[in-house]
């Protein structure tokens, strides 16, 4: 037998492990890792090769679910075909996939396939976002995302210096010059530019967030869902060492993350708040917990778990996260409301519903708008344009 033959029927009872559970479990990634950590043969390729593998039929669901019963060879065989090409994954797919053509546009894989584009998503959230059944964003919604990372050093001499020592390529954003994409396969959190807070993991979208709003330095502003504090640490860089971020979380396992990572960062401006002043500061980010379906392309899993009832349940913890927070900004000051959703029921409603009860508050333009078109209530950021997940921002200035 083949190596790739192998490979194929490891690749088989893997999947056969989790199908049990790619519909139903929202931490499907860390089942993924356990699984594959618990393969005690595998080597580091192969970890890689079978995640990839198994991303990919995520993605591609329903053109590789039905094969898994008539046929599991195919099934195999078509997950091969669109898997990227990396060094993991190109001898798998030169044998098993040689007689294919090469990957052509997402229109014709479908033709070739006799299958249809419209299933890739689910059906139901047409009604929600529009925008990413559109051939370019559905597009990149099958691709891998990239890995983006934050500047947080204003000299990056040392961080190219050592990237290019370790072979490793990486490309500034055109939209944001600190904001650096891999063009490699490299574990950056091994590197020493890393480990002296010189660069941070963010996705491009996640940083144009808040470089969407105007923020002054010296200003003090909360952080009121901070979780592990990667909006915190470059909230916290954006009003410099004379303002202040006060870091806020029901969850203090990812508050103490985020102090280390401040800490490695040397970013002396944060500390965490157990209680929010009333109306004390110039800003307040409500960056809050949603379906997340901004990030399906980098969690392909949340497509077939997240449902309508979802969306409507975060909605209203959204708006009562938007109550409880609007008295901490001050008059004149910004509430910053913020989802890695694209739903506009989430989005848009949820500001729109927001204002209608706070007559106080009204939406400010974006101070950069990322060649994006903003709406009544807000900036979306679709994936497409920036190569980035999805993101929603909203500022609202209090009179």
């Amino acid at each position: 037998m083949s190596v790739a033959s192998s490979q194929r029927q490891v690749y088989l009872r893997l999947l056969q492990a989790l199908r049990p559970h790619w519909r139903s479990d929202l931490n499907l990634p860390k089942r993924i890792q356990s699984l594959l950590a618990g393969e005690r043969a595998f080597g580091s390729r192969d970890r890689r090769l079978y995640r990839e593998l198994i991303y990919t039929t995520l993605r591609y669901l329903p053109w590789i679910e039905p094969w898994l019963e008539k046929d599991p060879d195919r099934a195999a065989k078509i997950a091969g075909w669109l898997a990227a090409d990396t060094r993991d994954t190109r001898a798998f797919r030169a044998e098993l996939c040689a007689d294919w053509p090469g990957l052509p546009s997402l229109a014709t894989r479908a033709k070739f396939l006799e299958s249809s584009t419209a299933e890739l998503l689910p059906r139901w959230f047409q009604e929600h976002c529009p925008a990413i059944f559109e051939p370019r964003e559905l597009e990149v919604q099958l691709a891998r995302a990239p890995l983006w990372l934050r500047l947080q050093t204003p000299n990056p001499t040392e961080v190219t210096r050592e990237f290019t020592a370790l072979d490793w390529r990486s490309q500034p954003s055109p939209a944001l010059a600190t904001a650096w994409r891999m063009l490699d396969e490299a574990d950056v959190t091994k590197s020493d530019a890393y480990a002296a807070g010189r660069i941070e993991i963010q996705d491009l979208g996640s940083q144009l967030v808040l470089e969407s709003i105007a923020i002054t330095p010296g200003d003090r502003w909360l952080d009121a869902c901070a979780g592990a504090g990667g909006k915190t640490l470059q909230l916290s860089q954006r009003v410099g060492p004379a303002g202040a971020v006060d870091a806020h979380d029901i969850r203090p396992a990812a508050l103490d993350e985020m102090l280390e990572r401040a800490e490695r960062a040397g970013l002396e401006n944060i500390r965490i708040t157990a209680r929010p002043a009333e109306g004390g500061y110039a800003g307040v980010l409500v960056d809050a917990p949603c379906s997340g379906s901004g990030t399906w392309r980098r969690a392909p899993h949340l497509k077939w778990t997240t449902t309508p009832e979802l969306v409507t349940a975060r909605a209203q913890l959204q708006r009562q996260l938007l109550d409880r927070f609007a008295g901490c900004v001050r008059p004149g000051g910004l509430l910053v409301y913020a989802t890695c959703s694209l739903s506009s029921r989430e989005n848009d409603a949820v500001v729109t519903d927001f204002l209608s009860g706070h007559r106080e508050f009204t939406v400010a333009p974006p101070a950069r708008a990322f060649g994006f078109e903003p709406t009544a209530a807000g900036l979306t950021i679709l994936p497409a344009r920036h190569d980035t997940d999805g993101f929603f921002v909203a500022a609202l200035r209090r009179r």
